[in-house]
């Protein structure tokens, strides 16, 4: 059994209550983004509804499994949401051609795996810092390119910098709060997703009606 996060104290289905309990943030998003979707005609926005359930399925088994196995299962999903995500913004928001938009992914895909070689840099956290990057840039290109709701990104970024600080965190406040701090970082993923896929289906192309 794993033991990564300040909450497990020790084996058992129930030894990270919170950082079980708290995965509902993407059970939440996936509802809301589900709406979204179907209210404009999306089924790419079903797609990501969808990867946004899985998201918090994976977590979840982790959290309350911690093998190597549901391990795989918690970070494989983020990974996937994050490429479709910044697949689809980049065609269809961004206007760029396959090409680019593959390389880009290839890219955004080594940085994310080249993080796996530090993992006890900032608490793992690492391997997040270029969707970071990215996710802040997209910002500022969203910002000025938006035809609604134009802040959502940079929000989207702004809850992320909290959500990773709190992952990087956990460890290092055990003895002042044994809880950790690792739920933090569900709540705010939770509502970080569900903004950034808002950002996208608000300003992508209606079409018909999905039935």
């Amino acid at each position: 059994m794993l033991d990564e996060y300040c909450e497990r104290l020790g084996p058992g289905l129930w030894a990270e209550p919170l950082n079980a309990v708290t995965n509902l943030s993407f059970l939440l998003a996936a509802w809301g983004v589900w709406h979204l979707a179907r209210d404009r005609g999306r089924r790419d926005g079903l797609v990501l509804a969808g990867l946004l359930a899985v998201v918090g399925a994976g977590s979840t088994l982790y959290h309350t499994f911690a093998t190597p196995l549901t391990r795989a299962l918690d970070l494989i999903p983020i990974l996937v949401f994050q490429l479709v995500f910044l697949g689809l913004y980049a065609r269809r928001l961004i206007g760029a051609g396959p090409a680019v938009t593959a390389a880009g992914l290839m890219v955004f895909l080594a940085a994310a795996l080249s993080g796996r070689a530090a993992p006890d840099v900032l608490n793992g956290s690492l391997i997040y810092a270029p969707a970071l990057l990215v996710l802040a840039t997209l910002g500022i290109y969203h910002l000025t390119h938006a035809r609604r709701e134009p802040a959502l990104m940079l929000a989207a970024a702004g809850v992320f910098t909290i959500s990773v600080t709190a992952r990087t965190l956990d460890n290092a406040l055990c003895a002042a709060w044994p809880h950790g701090t690792h739920f933090f970082w569900h709540l705010l993923n939770g509502a970080l997703l569900y903004l950034v896929a808002r950002a996208y289906l608000g300003n992508v192309g209606r079409t018909q009606a999905l039935t």
